[in-house]
C-alpha cells in the first residue's frame, strides 16, 4: 500500500498550544467569574471542540441560557491575539514535515479547533508545509465525523486507501476509523497511551522521526 495523503491533527500533535489554551481559557472563565482551571485539567478538556472544552472548564450551572456563547466568544476574541506567545511546533516537527513534503507527499491538517484559527496557525507555522488545512466550521462537523479527513482527500485528488491520519487523542483514532483509513496516535500530545489503547490505538510512535520511517517502510499497520 503506497501512501500519498498525510493528514494530521493540529493541537497536541503538530502544535503544542497548551499554555495558551488554558491562559486564553482561564481569561474567559474569570471574565465571568468563575473559577481557573490547572493545565492539567483543561489538558483533558481539550479535543473535541472549544464549546466541549468550555462545558467541562464550566461548573454545571450556568447563570443564564446563553452565557456560554459569550463565554466562548470570550475566548476566541482573547486568544486570536495571545494564540503565538508560547505555541510553538514539537521538537522535530518542522524537520518532519519538511522531509515528508521533499519526497512528494501531500500534507494536511483536519483539527476541532475553529476554522479561522487552524488556518492562522498553519499559515503561520507551517507556511510552506501544509497544503490544505480545515477547522471546525458551519460546512464541516467536528471529529470524529469524517467530513473534514474525506474533504482533503477529495482536495488532494486521491483515496482513502493511500490516506492515513495522525493525531493524539481517542477522537482521532475514531475520526480515522469513521474515515476508513489507518491511524497512527502519537505519544508527545494531550492524551496518554493507556487512552489511545482503550480508545481502539493500535500503532504508536514517541518522536516524529519515527512517523516517517513507518511511512516510508510502508510498515501500515495493524
Amino acid at each position: 500500500m503506497e501512501i500519498n495523503t498525510i493528514i494530521f491533527d493540529l493541537d497536541g500533535t503538530l502544535l503544542n498550544t497548551l499554555d495558551d489554551l488554558t491562559l486564553s481559557i482561564n481569561f474567559a472563565l474569570k471574565s465571568f467569574n468563575y473559577p481557573i482551571r490547572t493545565k492539567e485539567e483543561i489538558k483533558s478538556f481539550v479535543g473535541n471542540g472549544i464549546e466541549k472544552a468550555m462545558i467541562k472548564a464550566l461548573p454545571s450551572k450556568l447563570k443564564y441560557e446563553n452565557e456560554l456563547s459569550l463565554i466562548i466568544e470570550t475566548f476566541k476574541k482573547y486568544y486570536s491575539s495571545h494564540a503565538y506567545e508560547q505555541t510553538k511546533p514539537y521538537n522535530g516537527i518542522i524537520e518532519m514535515l519538511n522531509n515528508l513534503k521533499s519526497k512528494g507527499y501531500k500534507l494536511g491538517v483536519v483539527s476541532n479547533k475553529y476554522d479561522k484559527a487552524v488556518k492562522e496557525l498553519c499559515n503561520y507555522y507551517f507556511k510552506d508545509l501544509i497544503q490544505v488545512a480545515i477547522g471546525e466550521s458551519k460546512e464541516i462537523m467536528k471529529k470524529p465525523d469524517p467530513g473534514g479527513v474525506l474533504k482533503v482527500i477529495k482536495e488532494f485528488k486521491d483515496n482513502i486507501k493511500s490516506s492515513i491520519y495522525i493525531g493524539d487523542s481517542e477522537v482521532d483514532i475514531a475520526t480515522a476509523n469513521n474515515a476508513n483509513i489507518k491511524c497512527i496516535s502519537v505519544l508527545w500530545g494531550f492524551r496518554d497511551r493507556v487512552i489511545l489503547e482503550k480508545a481502539g490505538g493500535k500503532n504508536f510512535v514517541t518522536t516524529p522521526d519515527e512517523i516517517i520511517k513507518i511511512i516510508e517502510k510502508k510498515i501500515y499497520l495493524s
